[in-house]
């Protein structure tokens, strides 16, 4: 069925497809189709961003979680990571030689603590993957951080969502040894597919250089030194990702003004909870979180609103944790309620860069008279 509102949408503006049509024409009259001038372009635009001395495109969010990881050596060697992520981070610990060794999440942030990063830890943790989930950058970081500094443990930041976000004005991906950035077609800015490392440490930037381009020491020879794959980015996929960075600070404004008309007028709709955003925290809303009351309602409240209403929900962050999913079953063991509750009772509203204010506000009336008509027990 056709829907009123789409859950995300990808924004390219006229202009810009003007000039991605004609950068991607001139790169393949040149021949230069990988690791050209695009890349570097796109590489110097993000650094810059985030504030970081140095970024490795790379040809997708999973390979910029893997290549970090084979850098920091976790062969036979256990990795913190939440339990509510993506399939791609812990698998990337387990392609990258290691073990990943899961844990629960705080309510407000669906973020690790230090707490339980201290519970957690063992002799053989190599080092802690904090996921920024939904763009909200946990205020625990700088402790995060120094707690690591003072352990000898890596610190990889999952930035994949969270492009533009920022704790006290710091950037998300400027906190730990190095950061991974995704830039799927459903990420606040896109490359079509593409990734990015992003790191203040020399060492990282070069090994991961050599990582994504079959381990080779120079791109000009077949001479190699690390066990590589071929992890580069092509050049129309960074004219892409040049042309949407540029317009990255635009898109987290129109998402802001769509988050503060849900933050005003769902705050006294029974039923849902919304979740405000820690202090001096910048979310990019890649996803807008609200919480139902009752986990029971998820499926039914979704089927309305898509079948009634022709509002879409984009899918969970996440709906099973990984603990829960039969590929990580060997490593299972522990007991996470936190991220059990928040992913059984979560749902993500929509929201994109051309999303319209009337159209937030339909939203809003349709959430209301959905939670109505559930809390009397009409629904069908």
């Amino acid at each position: 069925m056709s829907l009123r509102i789409p859950p995300a949408k990808v924004f390219f503006p006229d202009e810009d497809r003007r000039v991605i049509l004609d950068e991607i024409d001139e790169a393949l009259a040149s021949g230069q189709l990988t690791l050209g001038k695009h890349v570097k372009l796109f590489e110097e635009s993000f650094a810059q961003k985030v504030g970081t001395q140095y970024a490795v495109a790379v040809n997708s969010g999973t390979s910029s979680l893997e290549i970090p990881l084979r850098i920091f050596n976790v062969r036979d060697k256990t990795v913190l990571v939440p339990t509510n992520t993506f399939f791609a981070t812990p698998a990337a610990v387990i392609h990258a030689g290691g073990r990943p060794r899961f844990i629960d999440v705080d309510l407000r942030t669906f973020a690790i603590g230090l707490q339980e990063i201290q519970r957690r830890i063992t002799e053989d943790t190599a080092g802690v993957i904090v996921v920024h989930i939904a763009g909200i950058v946990t205020p625990e970081m700088p402790a995060i951080r120094e707690f690591c500094q003072q352990r000898g443990l890596f610190l990889l930041e999952d930035a994949a969502h969270a492009q533009g976000s920022s704790l006290s004005n710091q950037s998300a991906g400027s906190f730990g040894d190095a950061a991974s950035f995704s830039f799927y077609p459903t990420k606040v800015m896109t490359s079509a597919e593409g990734g990015m490392i992003v790191t203040n440490r020399k060492d990282v930037y070069e090994e991961a250089l050599v990582y994504r381009d079959q381990g080779k020491g120079d791109f000009y020879s077949n001479f190699h030194t690390r066990l590589g794959y071929n992890w580069r980015m092509s050049e129309p996929h960074a004219i892409i990702g040049r042309t949407q960075l540029a317009r990255l600070d635009e898109f987290i404004a129109a998402r802001n003004r769509i988050a503060r008309i849900y933050d005003q007028e769902l705050a006294d709709v029974p039923g849902i909870t919304t979740l405000p955003l820690p202090p001096d925290c910048r979310s990019n809303y890649y996803k807008y979180l609200v919480l139902l009351d009752d986990p029971d309602d998820r499926k039914e409240f979704k089927r309305t609103l898509r079948e009634d209403y022709g509002v879409g929900l984009s899918g969970e962050v996440y709906d099973t944790p990984c603990h829960l999913q039969p590929v990580f079953a060997e490593f299972s063991a522990g007991d996470f309620p936190i991220a059990a509750d928040v992913c059984a009772r979560h749902v993500c509203l929509p929201v994109h860069a051309a999303m319209k204010v009337e159209e937030a506000q339909f939203v809003v009336s349709s959430i209301s008279k959905s939670f109505k008509s559930l809390l009397e027990g009409t629904l069908v």
